[in-house]
């Protein structure tokens, strides 16, 4: 099904089928009773991008089938949040009369929060310059009548914003309202509703724990924040430099201090762990007095590597948050030695899709003679 054609009246039963798809993947663990956190129904998704195609003196977005690779003419595409939708077509109104705006441009990327700002991204074939950069300043500005929008321009080897590249986005979680710098052309959580469950989740499940939380891959600290309140302090990594300094920066904007961010992937950081290697961006850091009995891992789809899953089973307690359930598995027959899975929750972050996050925790079981 196309993301065009998603009914609502649907919904619900994609959801059964996901449910039930999922208990059968995981049949062979002994598993709590499944977590299920739907997601809204229509304009869930935050960011969005599309393909341009251009047609005499028409322009318009584009998609290509998943199955026959065909392309699409999309105009509304309902699981884009409202405020996509509406800068969408205001947006190409503008663009196609203005040549040196739409010349050789081939995709445009859009990012939205639930707090009303928006980021949008153009993306050309050719090398961008004075001239396109009035252009946009004048049709911002006009777009700022209505929207609290932001424009880059990116091009091969070249990136120009107008102000700002990225947006703040504020989630109301349990009664503090957080913020949270997203960086255009970098990881956020596509599904923002379903996000502000999986964090009031993951506190839930961390509430009564004692001690340091570790977290890798903490990006720009979507989980971090939130849960360093459970702790009394958090040593999180991550190895892309713009996810650390947007997590940095949000920490700053939400007055938080007992958090240190370093810049490491979750294999350098089993190596410092370890003893097998020395990094100077470990410098003024001491691992020894981190008192870490749980450890928290949102790791890509290729799940944790085998080293890092001994690594993390060293710890007491495990919070692990995944978007692939096939590699979830895998790692969770290693985990799945030391640990015992005490809630398993099904986030629909990606609703009308096989796609399925999971959040599962797990504390470690008491030595057997």
């Amino acid at each position: 099904m196309r993301p065009t054609d998603i009914d609502p009246r649907q919904y619900e039963q994609q959801l059964a089928d996901k449910i039930t798809a999922l208990k059968d993947q995981f049949q062979t663990f002994t598993l709590p009773k499944l977590e299920i956190f739907s997601s809204p129904e229509v304009h869930y998704r935050m960011r969005a991008e599309f393909r341009v195609w251009h047609e005499g003196e028409d322009l318009y977005h584009i998609m290509f089938d998943p199955v026959t690779k065909e392309k699409y003419r999309v105009d509304q595409f309902p699981p884009a949040s409202k405020l996509i939708n509406d800068v969408m077509q205001q947006l190409l109104v503008l663009l196609k009369p203005e040549p040196i705006a739409r010349r050789k441009l081939y995709q445009i990327d859009y990012l939205s929060t639930l707090s009303g700002e928006i980021l949008v991204t153009l993306v050309y074939h050719r090398q961008l310059d004075e001239q396109w950069e009035a252009c946009m300043r004048d049709m911002r500005a006009r777009l700022s009548r209505q929207f609290k929008i932001d424009i880059v321009g990116r091009a091969r080897k070249q990136m120009l914003s107008l102000d700002r590249n990225f947006v703040v986005e504020s989630l109301p979680i349990g009664d503090r309202t957080y913020r949270f710098k997203q960086i255009e052309n970098s990881f956020t959580q596509p599904n923002a509703e379903v996000n502000r469950k999986m964090i009031g989740w993951a506190l839930d499940a961390t509430r009564n724990e004692t001690g340091d939380l570790l977290e890798l891959y903490c990006g720009l600290g979507n989980f971090t924040l939130p849960l360093a309140q459970n702790f009394n302090r958090v040593l999180a990594t991550e190895i892309s430099k713009a996810s650390v300094e947007a997590a940095h920066y949000n920490l700053e904007i939400n007055e938080l201090s007992n958090v240190t961010v370093l810049r490491m992937s979750s294999e350098e950081f089993t190596q410092a762990m370890q003893g097998k290697r020395s990094f100077k961006r470990l410098e003024g850091v001491s691992l020894e007095e981190f008192n870490c009995r749980t450890v928290l891992v949102d790791p890509p789809r290729a799940g944790l590597d085998e080293e890092t899953c001994r690594l993390v089973s060293n710890y007491d307690n495990i919070l692990y948050i995944s978007c692939n359930p096939e590699t979830l598995r895998e790692n969770l027959e290693i985990l799945g030695r030391t640990h015992k899975v005490e809630r398993f929750a099904l986030f629909d972050q990606f609703p009308y899709t096989h796609h399925a996050e999971c959040g599962v925790y797990l504390r470690k079981e008491s030595r057997k003679d």
